[in-house]
């Protein structure tokens, strides 16, 4: 089966993994920046790996922001080259670069200088206190370079074109493991940066992704064409694009907003914790990238089969993605929680307090990774169905009724200390899969009807474009 083969008849399992496999592989990818980074500045030491530990989720709540602008984009961009209208897509694809490069611009300065402030409020160290600022500072600096080049990967593959960011991105990334350890450790004319060089070599290497995205969109050859004489605002537009993606913008930095609480609550029990936390929400993510690539699979196939009135099928094809999702994360769950010193040793080499701490968090929610497969497929069904609401309302009873609260009982009103937070990772992994299950079993999902609300966006948005002599 191909790409673009019809998705509402064939083998489910098969039609599955062809969406799948691309999406895994090009999230492994992203995921090599942050284990990169993590691996290097490892080497020097506990205090280095937990002053990116409180940086990161920092950057990903600003970054989530952006998020939703590439997914308007992205839907635009695909519905108007499914109509065949290329002046259209062109047009979509200039507004969004230039709504994000503004919005990154001013959220890369507010962050520039409001990071001090940040690392200070979230009870740093003081020997943590100076490399977070300065990681943070660097990273908020290339937010700009990050956000374009995610808006060209998005736009991308709305039109159908997944292996041009893809072969993008293993340059990048490919190029980001050989001046990480120059920059960070030190080598010939290199100066040894510390945590400041992996911020450096990060933003360096996605400012070279940005600049050959921006170079094959001016070309034009990719399907999409950048319109520099169109960098201005249509406002019409934007208020959609805006609308639209606003619901994905909320969902991640909900997310965002989450994590940062959970590091709060970390930094209280000290440097080994913040390191050891960083390495197992390394691991996790490294670990549940499979189950988001079958996750967006599961919600490209419901949406298609439920567009063709196949709800038998789309069923069926939740039930088999949740069970393989769910036996693929337990089964490297189980692998995890028998290596766990060794991920750990990977990572942090020669620290044996940090690896211990590390390792326990590890083993303490490694067997529950099968959950997280359940509730991401389901995630994923939903909002193939166009039960967007469903899955912004599921991620956020996970994070703010489930594990943050747990967390925190468990953490300052028991004797577990920083253990109750490794807890309450299993905890909520355990019952958002099955809170989401019990919502699925109900059925609801089946009676929404997405294209006719498609139209109506479809409709609006040409109408827009139409009043700004857009359309030949």
């Amino acid at each position: 089966m191909k790409d673009g083969d019809n998705l509402t008849e064939g083998p489910i399992l098969q039609s599955l993994l062809v969406i799948a496999l691309p999406i895994i592989f090009a999230n492994f990818l992203h995921m090599a920046y942050q284990l990169t980074d993590t691996f290097w500045v490892g080497r020097l030491g506990t205090v280095a790996i937990a002053s990116v530990s409180i940086s990161f989720p920092v950057i990903f709540l600003l970054v989530s922001l952006g998020g939703g602008l590439s997914l308007a984009g992205t839907i635009l961009v695909s519905q108007y080259k499914g109509k065949g209208d290329a002046r259209a897509v062109d047009h979509i694809t200039t507004q969004t670069l230039f709504m994000v490069i503004i919005t990154s611009s001013i959220l890369s300065g507010v962050g520039f200088f409001v990071s001090p402030h940040i690392v200070s409020l979230m009870g740093a160290e003081k020997d943590v206190f100076t490399n977070a600022v300065s990681y943070m500072k660097i990273s908020f600096a290339g937010l700009v370079f990050m956000f374009t080049f995610m808006v060209f990967q998005s736009l991308m593959r709305g039109v159908g074109d997944v292996k041009t960011p893809m072969y993008v991105i293993l340059g990048t990334v490919t190029l980001n493991l050989v001046i990480d350890p120059l920059l960070i450790l030190g080598y010939g004319p290199f100066p040894a940066m510390g945590v400041a060089g992996a911020a450096v070599a990060t933003i360096a290497t996605q400012g070279i992704s940005a600049v050959i995205g921006i170079l094959l969109m001016l070309r034009g050859k990719h399907q999409i064409r950048l319109r520099l004489n169109e960098l201005r605002p249509d406002l019409p537009l934007i208020r959609k694009m805006v609308r639209l993606g606003m619901p994905a913008s909320i969902e991640q930095s909900t997310i965002g907003i989450g994590m940062n609480l959970m590091i709060f609550l970390v930094t209280g029990f000290g440097t080994t914790a913040i390191a050891a936390y960083g390495i197992g929400h390394r691991i996790l993510g490294l670990v549940i990238i499979p189950t988001i690539g079958l996750s967006m699979a599961t919600s490209t196939l419901v949406g298609q089969n439920m567009g063709a009135g196949k709800i038998y099928r789309a069923e069926k094809i939740i039930n088999i993605a949740a069970m393989t999702s769910f036996w693929v994360l337990t089964l490297l769950g189980v692998l995890m929680f028998l290596s766990a010193e060794r991920l750990a040793g990977i990572f942090i080499p020669g620290e044996a307090e940090t690896i211990r701490v590390s390792a326990l968090f590890i083993r303490i929610m490694a067997l529950t990774f099968g959950f997280i497969g359940i509730h991401q497929v389901f995630n994923g069904a939903f909002i193939g169905s166009g039960n967007t609401f469903i899955s912004l309302m599921l991620s956020s009873i996970s994070l703010w009724v489930l594990r943050f609260p747990v967390a925190y009982v468990l953490s300052h009103h028991t004797l577990l200390m920083e253990m109750g937070i490794w807890i309450a990772f299993p905890v909520a992994n355990i019952l958002t899969a099955l809170i989401t299950a019990i919502w699925f079993s109900r059925g609801t999902w089946k009676r929404k009807r997405i294209t006719e609300e498609i139209k109506v966006i479809t409709e609006t948005t040409e109408e827009a474009i139409i009043e700004e002599g857009m359309n030949p």
